[in-house]
């Protein structure tokens, strides 16, 4: 039987979706199946590190795993590339999310790239989004019928000591116009973001696996973190054999 903290923080999943942050073919095997995974959202990097020596062959595989949406990106850094990699990703299949950065690597608005591409009716992520004004600036290359997801980097923006919560407030409101939009808190740094985005009304968090098993325990007791953290220390000290 469920407990009460349980249903209400199930009914708060459906709320604010969860997506899982990873590209390692294992794991998306693992959490395909847990249902708060809604989708998952990948980048060059977590390619990367996922081992992935072809690009292409290595999300056909992903996307073998899951039809849940999943998010594949874009690495070319001028337009014109950049929109022809959008149309061969979305090729790849329906539940493809064509991710394109807001900006490329010289500070250049790609505001042709998501035109051109949502006007195809491509499925779009807009990524690296840091303040409301940039996605003030999406939102009018875009058009009220096709979906695009908004990735606000939340998690980088409080590394560098900026309270994401002001700019992300922003976009969602500025987004209520458009009911093909939602907002997306990227780079979470802890489960407790998770409420965060939840408060705000994110329409998805994406979230890194070992958080989202933290998310799962959402519920503990103060009592029972007290007793889990000194078994912790018992364990340890008798491990190295401690004496006083």
């Amino acid at each position: 039987m469920q407990k009460k903290w349980q249903k209400k923080l199930l009914k708060a999943y459906k709320l604010t979706k969860i997506y899982c942050d990873i590209a390692d073919k294992n794991l998306i095997k693992k959490f395909h199946k847990k249902k708060i995974v809604k989708g998952f959202t990948t980048n060059p990097s977590l390619m990367r590190k996922a081992g992935a020596k072809d690009y292409k062959t290595y999300s056909l595989d992903i996307l073998k795993i899951t039809n849940k949406p999943v998010s594949c990106e874009v690495f070319a850094d001028d337009e014109k590339n950049m929109i022809n990699q959008g149309i061969n990703i979305n090729a790849w299949g329906k539940n493809v999310y064509v991710k394109v950065p807001v900006f490329n690597s010289k500070g250049k608005f790609m505001g042709k790239v998501i035109k051109s591409l949502n006007e195809k009716n491509i499925k779009l992520n807009i990524t690296a989004v840091y303040t409301s004004n940039q996605t003030r600036k999406i939102l009018k290359h875009i058009n009220k019928k096709t979906k695009v997801i908004i990735s606000i980097f939340a998690g980088r923006m409080a590394d560098v000591g900026k309270d994401p919560i002001f700019e992300i407030k922003n976009s969602i409101n500025l987004a209520k116009k458009y009911k093909n939009v939602q907002i997306l808190w990227a780079s979470t740094r802890e489960p407790y973001n998770y409420i965060q985005a939840q408060r705000l009304g994110c329409h998805i968090i994406t979230v890194p696996p070992t958080i989202i098993e933290k998310i799962e325990n959402f519920g503990k007791s103060f009592n029972a973190l007290t007793i889990d953290t000194v078994k912790g220390f018992l364990k340890d000290s008798k491990k190295s054999n401690f004496k006083i």
